[in-house]
């Protein structure tokens, strides 16, 4: 790369102009987060109503109108109303509109009159109703008038509306996170150019990241939430990467400077070393970001699996850009790297000349834990351990974010709907009743459980109100509750249908119940998520166990690192349980706790923060290793390998807690509760874990770190061989 520096850079800068043209065409490609899990009731009902069921459309939206000083039965209200049911009755995607003032129209104006709602029946899949959300939105927000005002509420309309906070939530946590690592940088690499690298590195991969993804998104179809994860995930990662490597460059590039050859020939050799050393850190690191994050795809949600590929593909354009653009730059580049450069005392140590150099704190530092490692070990893991105590309460669930649209149209739609109607009327629970052994007929059986059905889910407290759609296939209720569709509550009622009641009425030959809706698909996600997290546990540690033995030509080591990683996951989970479910923090970082934390939450952090810590884990023992096969002295090789990767680690998690934790900004509470998992589960490793229990544990074991059996040795392939 660096005696071909034109070329690469060329053909680079031609390929991220181009990646850049299709962002805007990315975008447009979002739609829906696919909450619905494939074999279970809600994804069937889904199906039927969009197929079998064609004249009860796929999902029941509201016009929602509203007047402070109007009464619904006045002339202009009933305009108003009359003008919104017409115009939506003429828009692409609308199967009927049924307005309060129609024939059969129950409940549809609230007590005071104030309120009244128009029920919305849309057709299509998920995707099309998205795409039709906006225009329908568009279509009546120009109605209100004469004081009557009116929106457009319901699942889709909420979700259209999410994928808009999502993407103001991204970008102002990006104007805050690059700033702060700009300035991480200046003080970790102490020159301007230098500081600049890391970022350019991680703008290109991303770039390169859109790129493919678009070419993906003719085949999958991606949604918001990826976009931001991918965002958080690749500057972190990208970061991270180029600061290593240009770390190493600068490192050999101070120590190359004295030898007789060349400049072009020095600057090359210095780029040799650092992509021989970094660069081969760094491609080992992603590989197991990439097998960690691939163990997702096990998981049959496919919100999970679409992350699981965005988030391999940004590991790879990101090591792509990191060992292909970025050491063309360095060669471009040469010794004005370091132009501009601060005083020596706040260079790093590793590029001083030797004679400012001397034992630096780090080395100190890891010295003092070595002398009490017991005292050292045992306390950060007495601290991780108790952090990890309110995840013994963990409650799953999953936000919908109907908060953080409550200034949007369809979430002042929803808190009228809620406050003059019922909370779930904003999205009706969708129960199916069909003939025996899944025939579709409205046999008197059929009549029958739904009747019975209906009558039960009437006494219940939960329930406001029951309205039955019968159809030749079958009865579809559409059950309306009392609780807003993400709360726990409206989750325990679709679990007392499926548990007690459809158990009861399918007896004896009764109708086979199936319950789907919004808040269906959100239970159905919760357990699948709680079933396959032993499965993605195992998936990540058996494959990386193997990997890292290759790695580090160890036992111990791999099986330490494993542990740590447990301990670090399972101490975030509780601090984000003690925060964002028990509420402690909810007025400081503004917040309303639902009571549980999102489903996939522990899955996805453990699945990232393994892949993530394995940089520093990979970094640091590799450079230990590097000096243990120079002089076989432990304490030595410990306090050189945390000597020269202290200083990168330490701005790489500062960057990486930065990244992630301006995500806590964002108004949706799963973008919330991620940024701030992702933040403390880093800071947790590159502190407690990097610079109090790898030393510690270092110490107690010993020469036996380095120790693998001889027959093992000589069947594992050697990566560190030339």
């Amino acid at each position: 790369m660096a005696y071909r520096r034109r070329v690469v850079l060329t053909i680079f800068g031609l390929a991220l102009l181009l990646c850049g043209a299709v962002y805007p065409l990315l975008r447009q490609e979002l739609g829906p987060p696919p909450n619905a899990i494939r074999g279970t009731d809600s994804f069937r009902v889904e199906q039927l109503l969009e197929h079998s069921f064609p004249g009860l459309g796929s999902e029941e939206d509201a016009a929602v109108f509203y007047s402070a000083h109007g009464l619904a039965s006045e002339g202009g209200y009933r305009a108003v109303i009359a003008s919104v049911v017409g115009a939506l009755r003429h828009e692409d995607g609308v199967k009927a509109v049924l307005g309060p003032y129609d024939y059969n129209a129950v409940g549809q104006i609230s007590s005071d009159e104030h309120a009244a709602v128009a029920a919305v029946t849309l057709n299509g899949d998920a995707s099309q109703r998205f795409d039709h959300a906006r225009t329908m939105q568009a279509a009546i927000a120009k109605l209100s008038r004469d004081g009557v005002r009116v929106w457009l509420t319901g699942y889709s309309p909420i979700v259209r509306d999410l994928a808009d906070v999502e993407s103001t939530d991204a970008e102002r946590a990006e104007m805050i996170g690059i700033p702060v690592a700009l300035l991480v940088l200046l003080l970790a690499l102490g020159a301007p150019l230098a500081a600049l690298l890391p970022l350019l590195v991680a703008g290109a991969g991303l770039l390169s990241t859109f790129g493919v993804l678009w070419v993906l998104a003719t085949t999958f179809r991606f949604d918001n939430l990826l976009l931001a994860v991918v965002t958080m995930l690749g500057l972190g990662l990208g970061i991270d990467y180029a600061l290593f490597i240009v770390s190493r460059f600068r490192e050999e590039l101070a120590r190359q400077a004295r030898d007789d050859r060349s400049e072009s020939e020095w600057v090359a050799g210095a780029v040799g070393t650092a992509v021989a050393t970094s660069g081969r850190t760094i491609l080992f690191s992603g590989m197991i970001v990439a097998l960690s994050l691939g163990s997702l795809l096990v998981v049959k949600s496919q919100l999970l699996q679409e992350i699981a590929v965005g988030a391999v593909v940004v590991v790879i354009c990101m090591l792509a850009t990191a060992l292909t653009l970025l050491p063309a730059l360095l060669a471009w580049l040469g010794p004005r790297i370091n132009r501009g450069a601060f005083s020596e005392r706040l260079k790093p140590a590793d590029i001083r000349p030797e004679a400012s150099r001397r034992a630096g704190g780090w080395a100190r530092w890891a010295l003092l834990m070595m002398r009490h490692p017991k005292s050292a070990v045992g306390a950060a893991g007495v601290i991780l351990v108790l952090a990890a105590l309110p995840a013994l309460d963990v409650r799953y669930g999953v936000n919908l974010g109907v908060l953080a649209v409550s200034k949007t149209s369809s979430g002042e739609g929803e808190k009228v709907l809620t406050q003059s109607f019922a909370a779930g009327a904003v999205s009706p629970i969708q129960v199916i009743l069909i003939g025996h052994r899944g025939r579709l007929r409205a046999g008197s059986e059929v009549l029958a459980g739904a009747r019975t059905l209906a009558a039960e889910l009437e006494r219940d407290p939960r329930v406001t109100g029951v309205i039955k759609h019968r159809s030749p296939n079958g009865v579809v209720l559409a059950v309306i509750s009392s609780a807003p569709i993400d709360s726990s509550t409206a989750g325990a009622l679709i679990r007392h249908i499926r548990r007690t009641l459809a158990p009861r009425i399918h007896s004896n030959g009764g109708p086979t119940v199936l319950v789907g809706g919004a808040t269906a698909q959100t239970v159905d996600l919760t357990n699948e998520m709680h079933a396959k997290f032993p499965l993605v546990l195992a998936l990540i540690l058996g494959p990386s166990l193997i990997f890292l033995m290759l790695i580090f030509r160890s036992i111990v080591l791999p099986i330490k690192a494993v542990i740590m990683n447990l301990l670090v996951t399972s101490a975030t989970v509780g601090l984000v349980v003690f925060v964002f479910q028990d509420g402690h923090g909810a007025h400081l970082l503004n917040f309303e706790s639902p009571g549980f934390i999102q489903a996939y939450l522990p899955v996805l952090v453990f699945a990232l923060l393994f892949g993530v810590s394995m940089d520093y884990e990979v970094f640091l023992i590799g450079r230990m290793q590097e000096e243990w096969r120079k002089t076989h002295d432990n304490q030595r090789a410990v306090a050189a390998g945390i000597e020269h990767t202290a200083r990168p680690i330490s701005a790489a998690a500062a960057i990486m807690v930065a990244v992630f934790g301006s995500f806590v900004t964002a108004g949706l509470l799963e973008l919330k509760q991620l940024g701030f998992g992702l933040a403390v589960a880093i800071a947790l490793d590159a502190t407690l874990v990097r610079l109090v229990l790898v030393p510690g544990m270092m110490r107690l074991f010993g020469a036996k770190n380095w120790w693998i059996p001889d027959r093992l040795a000589r069947l594992l392939p050697n990566p560190s061989r030339d």
